[in-house]
């Protein structure tokens, strides 16, 4: 059985066309600098009104895995 340890970190992804679309935007961007990225969790979706446009906003938390002691994945 594995013994595997992840852990979570909170981003918020936003976008002008859809909560899709933020959600997107964002798992993209973590996933640029965050390594072993696993699953995310919607935490919260809401919107903002700039310039009379709609913001989709998206709070995720994002999982990824930790490395073991020996730095063996």
């Amino acid at each position: 059985m594995a013994k595997d340890v992840f852990k979570g970190v909170t981003i918020v992804g936003t976008s002008n066309e859809s909560f899709s679309d933020a959600i997107k935007v964002a798992i993209g961007r973590a996933s640029q600098t965050i390594r072993e990225t696993r699953w995310f969790e919607v935490r919260e979706q809401r919107g903002a009104l700039r310039d009379g446009q709609i913001e989709y906003q998206v709070t995720l938390e994002v999982f990824f895995k930790l490395k073991n002691e020996d730095g063996a994945q």
